[in-house]
């Protein structure tokens, strides 16, 4: 019997160091990632930025800052720009570093931000650079504008995505303008 509970309180002092000293440690390794849990749409996602033991505690809603995709109502193009950020953020495995520029907010309280892989690559370029999206930006926000400005020129000369014969008719903004009713936030 006494065996039996020896080997009782070893596990649960297994249990906690596990729980309080090892996971810890895990966690500053991905300190600086994100978890997204939701994709809205080409230029929209939800990420975590807050738990306690694994319970999530705080979520927000994060605009990519300095591109604009097409709107889900814009067919085909809205759900293929969705569908591509999709693919994007599954190879990261649901993890990406945020980056902040000047203005850390838009007008609906949504987070402005760059998104980046664990292999250092911005998602809101490759969107671009893959024909998916178009360069918009918001001064003060225009940190990488030349980037993204070279992404849509060699996106265009190679006529991928919505730059493809059959591609986009109008930009987003063009479309917001004539379907307000439509808009997705």
């Amino acid at each position: 019997m006494l065996y039996y509970y020896t080997k009782l309180t070893k596990n649960i002092l297994t249990a906690f160091f596990l729980i309080f000293l090892v996971l810890p440690a895990c966690a500053k390794k991905e300190k600086d990632y994100c978890r997204i849990i939701e994709i809205h749409d080409g230029d929209t996602v939800s990420i975590i930025t807050g738990s306690f033991f694994g319970i999530v505690t705080k979520v927000e809603r994060v605009r990519l800052t300095g591109i604009d995709a097409p709107e889900l109502g814009q067919e085909p193009w809205g759900i293929k720009a969705k569908n591509h950020l999709r693919k994007l953020i599954k190879d990261t495995s649901w993890y990406v570093k945020i980056e902040l520029d000047v203005q850390q907010r838009d007008r609906h309280g949504r987070l402005l931000a760059y998104l980046w892989d664990k292999n250092g690559r911005m998602l809101n370029y490759m969107m671009v650079r893959d024909g998916y999206a178009i360069v918009y930006t918001v001064p003060p926000n225009v940190k990488y504008v030349e980037l993204l400005t070279e992404a849509q020129k060699l996106a265009r000369q190679e006529k991928r995505g919505i730059w493809a014969k059959n591609g986009l008719i109008e930009t987003p903004s063009q479309w917001r303008k004539k379907h307000p009713q439509n808009r997705v936030r």
